[in-house]
């Protein structure tokens, strides 16, 4: 039997594709595999399986312990990092400013992606940069705001099809402050419709930061390229959707196992939603493919996706801090740090305590777990 299809809400795993496709997909792509994609392929088809390395755990209350195998921890799996997802948000929350915000969002043309795929950590960060500094010189040079505003962008490579797309999210309060008058000021919409910045000048300037950025980088342009890119300009309300969307593909790959349906005949099929209707469409592609279009958003090591400008960078929280005191709104309420889903035990439903870590598959076989925790041991 070649796969199968979900039923009884039973979800297809990857490690269980990258098991059964992988020698088809390194016969056909290996080639050009960079050693980044090699690492995060390895460490998805080990991912919780019996493969990897686990955890000791005991439980005091009933006596009862087990073995656990360790996530892999890389940010291309969608079954790793999810705490460190809520943590971001949780963080992204706690600067919240009580006014309208705005999703921007810069597309790569497509006659540039070549360049981009074979040079990405140049290309990315540029496209980070100039999406940044065409929102902070509109900010300075208009009208109502004249000062630097804040930003939270955020670097994703993949449409919903999963096809090879680079673009830049920006989510940016409608405000900015003036540090030399000491003053905040915000965008005012004439009309009823919210309204930012003009998307087509928005274009047009982040064309020429970008074009120029990649020269300056030493890097070769394409003979022809548009002449007029793609800038979409959104009012969000309040941000919270935003960030909540950006979240969900900021350190969990790119596609959810849930949204892989079938998996027949050596082909399988997953779901995305359409951006326009909204109602799920399906693709299907064989297993070698299928891989080869997840690990093509594996970024390069050390890259960040996501990065904070303006006021809204880390290092000016005593200015955020202040403005959420002034502006007539209730401050975000300050919270804990979320804590890390604790290991229940399956005879008591108790919290189970670790005991060790890092213990190779051939130690679990060969040994017996004991009661006696470590010192320093935690309750997850």
């Amino acid at each position: 039997r070649s796969g199968g299809r979900r039923e009884g809400g039973l979800m297809i795993r990857l490690a269980t594709l990258i098991e059964q496709f992988e020698a088809d997909f390194l016969d056909q792509y290996g080639d050009t595999l960079l050693p980044g994609q090699r690492r995060a392929l390895a460490a998805m088809k080990a991912c919780r399986t019996r493969a990897s390395r686990h955890l000791q755990v005991a439980c005091h209350a009933c006596q009862h312990t087990d073995w656990i195998p360790h996530s892999c921890g890389h940010r291309a799996c969608p079954h790793c990092q999810h705490h460190e997802a809520e943590q971001w948000l949780q963080r992204q929350r706690q600067r919240q400013l009580p006014v309208r915000y705005f999703l921007v969002t810069f597309t790569l043309p497509a006659e540039l992606r070549d360049l981009a795929w074979a040079h990405q950590r140049p290309v990315y960060d540029a496209m980070i940069r100039c999406s940044w500094q065409t929102l902070a010189q509109f900010a300075q040079n208009d009208r109502q705001l004249r000062g630097q505003t804040g930003a939270i962008a955020v670097l994703h490579t993949h449409s919903r099809r999963l096809d090879f797309h680079p673009h830049v999210h920006v989510v940016i309060p409608a405000g900015a402050v003036d540090d030399k008058r000491r003053l905040w000021r915000t965008k005012r919409s004439k009309g009823k419709r919210p309204y930012l910045f003009s998307h087509k000048a928005l274009a047009k300037v982040f064309r020429a930061k970008l074009l120029h950025a990649l020269t300056e980088a030493g890097l070769h342009l394409p003979a022809r390229y548009p002449e007029h890119w793609v800038v979409d300009c959104k009012a969000v309300g309040s941000g919270e959707k935003a960030l909540v969307y950006l979240s969900r593909y900021l350190y969990r790959g790119v596609l959810l196992e849930k949204h892989i349906v079938a998996c027949e005949d050596g082909k399988v099929t997953f779901r995305y939603r359409d951006s326009k209707t909204g109602a799920y469409r399906y693709r299907t592609e064989t297993g070698a493919r299928f891989l080869a279009l997840l690990l093509r958003h594996v970024l390069p090591k050390g890259f960040r996706r996501a990065r904070s400008f303006g006021f809204l960078h880390p290092n000016r929280k005593r200015l955020i801090a202040l403005l959420q005191i002034l502006l007539p709104n209730k401050p975000p309420a300050p919270t804990a740090p979320i804590p890390r889903p604790p290991i229940t035990c399956p005879c008591c439903g108790q919290p189970m305590v670790i005991v060790r870590t890092g213990v190779t598959p051939f130690e679990v076989s060969a040994r017996t777990p004991t009661l006696t925790p470590q010192r320093g041991s935690q309750v997850m």
